[in-house]
């Protein structure tokens, strides 16, 4: 499991960044951008309304297709949507990290899609490229979030390993607040696998009578 981690990010910029939507909702942002980050990815924070002394915070992963196309093959950007409004209401941060495809890449990714058409689960698909199932490391998350001066928080995932992650790495999670389901004929079975063989906490039952079109 992660360490915590021994060097300090310090905050390199920041700036007011006006976010709109495809469906309309519009919100003020402050993205900030890190020196210092173990991982040297180029991870940045999207400080939403007036973060509390326990702010709403969600790790969100980068997905190309489902963040900037739309793909209904995962929920990725339907989670996006919903974390921004979110923690625009209450206050936090939602930090985007550069982890495509649960940190294997792009090109891997998408070689895992043609494998889960020929009926691996997104898990199995990852196993038969010799990658593995998940490989993100939140250890530059963490940094992230010290170096905004957040130490607790409120966690905004049905990802158990994301909260204890960063409760390794000596970020207080108070508590991890499910998102909600969007499920898609196309998706079902990829969030019935992240049930299954990670324990996310989706409503299983919510993810059955759907089949792949």
């Amino acid at each position: 499991m992660p360490d915590t981690p021994a060097v300090l990010a310090t905050p390199r910029s920041r700036v007011r960044v006006p976010l709109r939507f495809h469906d309309g909702y519009e919100v003020d942002a402050e993205a900030v951008t890190f020196h210092g980050l173990a991982d040297g990815q180029e991870h940045v924070a999207v400080v939403l309304g007036e973060p509390g002394p326990v702010p709403l915070v969600r790790l969100h992963s980068e997905c190309l297709t489902g963040d900037v196309f739309g793909s209904a093959r995962c929920d990725c950007g339907p989670q996006l949507r919903e974390a921004v409004e979110r923690i625009a209401e209450r206050g936090g941060v939602l930090l985007y990290l550069r982890q495509e495809g649960r940190g294997i890449g792009l090109y891997n990714k998408l070689d895992a899609y043609a494998l889960q058409d020929e009926g691996l689960d997104t898990y199995e698909a990852n196993a038969a490229l010799g990658l593995p199932e998940d490989a993100r490391d939140y250890t530059a998350a963490a940094q992230m979030l010290r170096a905004l001066g957040i130490g607790e928080l409120d966690l905004l995932s049905n990802n158990p390993d994301k909260a204890a992650q960063l409760r390794d790495l000596g970020v207080d999670v108070r508590d991890r607040v499910p998102t909600g389901v969007f499920t898609t004929a196309h998706n079902v079975r990829y969030l019935r696998a992240k049930v299954l063989q990670t324990q996310h906490t989706l409503p299983l039952a919510a993810l059955t009578g759907l089949s792949a079109g």
